[in-house]
C-alpha cells in the first residue's frame, strides 16, 4: 500500500478505457508485480494464463467487457467482467498499482465492472480470490461482497487456493450466512451497527458506537454461526449490504420449538425501501427450516419497529416500564411480542 503522504497527494483518480489487446505486456506486468507482494505466487503466462496475451478479445468473445486506467505512460489498474448465465456476472483480473491503492482508482475500477453487469440483467455478483491476497479481500468486503461457497483448488504452480466472493446486484435481496459470510461481513455488519446506535436504535449499546466494540459483537456472532446456535442473514440494497437480522435458537431442551428475533437492523440511508419487512419476512421463513413455530422479540416503545411489528400480525404480550436507558439519560419502555409460524 502507498505511504499516507503519497495516498494523500491524489487528486485526480485516473480515468479508465476499453482495455485493449495491444495492452498484453502492460497487464502481465502489472499482475506479476501485485503477485509480487506474497510468497508463493508464480505467474506462468502461456502455462497457465494465455488469455492474457489478447485479454480483450476473450472477454467480449464472451459477452463481457474489460477495462484499464493509464499512469504516467503504463497500465496501473485493470478489470474485467463476463457473464457466468443466470443473472450471474464474475469481476475478473482486478489488479491496481501499489502506488495508486488509496487513490479510488480500485473503487471506480469495479463500479465499471458493476455498472456494466447491471446494465446488461445482472442480478449477481461473483470472484474468486487467492486466500493469500488479505488486502483484497478487505476491499471487497467493504464493497459488501461475502464468502460464498467452497474452496476452489488449482493444481498450479503457485499452489493456489481460492475463495469465492458474491453479492446480490439489484434490487432488495435477503441471504442467509454461513459461518464464512458472517465473518467476512464484519466490517459491513458493525458500520449498520454502529449507524443504526448513533441514530437512536434501541440495540443494547449507547452512542457512540466505537467501530471495534461494534466488529467484536459480530465476530462473536459469527462464532455462534458456525456453532449452530443462531441463523445470521444479510439484506442488500442494489448491491450495498445494508440490513441484518437474527435468529437465536439456542434454546432450552424444553424449548425446541422456540426462537428469538433479535438485532432487526436497517442502516439509515437504506430505510424506506421495504428492507426491514423482507428481514421480517426471511426471519419467519428460516425459523420454519429450523422448525421453529414460535417467535418472540422485544423493541423499545414508540419505535418504528412497533408499528412494523403489529402490521406484520405480531401479538403484544406485555410492557415493561423504565427497561433501557437512552441517550439522553432517561429510561425507556419496552414491548414483548409473539408470533406463531
Amino acid at each position: 500500500m502507498a505511504p499516507p503522504a503519497q495516498r494523500a497527494a491524489w487528486t485526480d483518480i485516473p480515468a479508465l478505457r476499453a482495455g485493449r489487446d495491444q495492452d498484453a505486456a502492460d497487464f502481465i506486468a502489472l499482475i506479476d508485480a501485485c503477485w509480487a507482494e506474497y510468497p508463493g505466487n508464480i505467474l506462468d503466462v502461456d502455462g497457465e494464463v494465455p488469455e492474457l496475451r489478447a485479454l480483450a478479445s476473450y472477454y467480449a468473445k464472451q459477452g463481457g467487457a474489460l477495462w484499464a486506467a493509464d499512469h504516467d505512460g503504463r497500465v496501473a489498474g485493470m478489470v474485467g467482467t463476463r457473464p457466468l448465465g443466470d443473472g450471474v456476472w464474475e469481476i475478473c483480473k482486478m489488479y491496481t498499482d501499489a502506488a495508486l491503492r488509496g487513490s479510488g482508482l480500485a473503487q471506480r475500477l469495479i463500479d465499471a465492472a458493476e455498472q456494466f453487469a447491471r446494465a446488461r440483467g445482472g442480478t449477481r455478483m461473483k470472484l474468486w480470490s487467492d486466500t493469500r491476497f488479505d488486502r483484497a479481500h478487505r476491499f471487497y468486503e467493504k464493497r459488501s461482497y461475502v464468502r460464498s461457497g467452497p474452496l476452489k483448488v488449482h493444481n498450479d504452480l503457485s499452489n493456489s487456493i481460492e475463495f469465492a466472493y458474491a453479492k446480490p446486484l439489484a434490487g432488495v435481496v435477503v441471504e442467509r450466512l454461513d459461518a464464512a459470510g458472517a465473518a467476512s461481513a464484519e466490517a459491513r455488519l458493525a458500520e449498520i451497527l454502529s449507524a443504526c446506535v448513533d441514530a437512536g436504535a434501541s440495540v443494547s449499546f449507547m452512542p457512540p458506537l466505537a467501530r471495534e466494540a461494534a466488529a467484536g459483537f459480530w465476530r462473536r456472532k459469527a462464532a455462534e454461526v458456525a456453532q449452530g446456535k443462531r441463523v445470521l442473514l444479510a439484506a442488500w440494497a442494489d448491491g450495498v449490504l445494508a440490513g441484518t437480522a437474527m435468529l437465536d435458537i439456542d434454546m432450552p431442551p424444553n424449548q425446541p420449538h422456540r426462537a428469538d428475533v433479535q438485532k432487526v437492523l436497517v442502516h439509515p440511508d437504506a430505510r424506506r425501501r421495504g428492507m426491514a419487512r423482507a428481514l421480517m419476512d426471511a426471519i419467519e421463513a428460516e425459523a420454519r427450516l429450523e422448525r421453529r413455530d414460535l417467535l418472540v422479540l422485544d423493541t423499545k416503545e414508540g419505535d418504528a419497529a412497533e408499528v412494523m411489528y403489529r402490521t406484520a400480525g405480531w401479538q403484544e404480550v406485555g410492557r415493561i416500564p423504565d427497561f433501557a436507558l437512552n441517550a439522553e439519560g432517561t429510561l425507556d419502555a419496552t414491548i414483548l411480542f409473539w408470533k406463531k409460524v
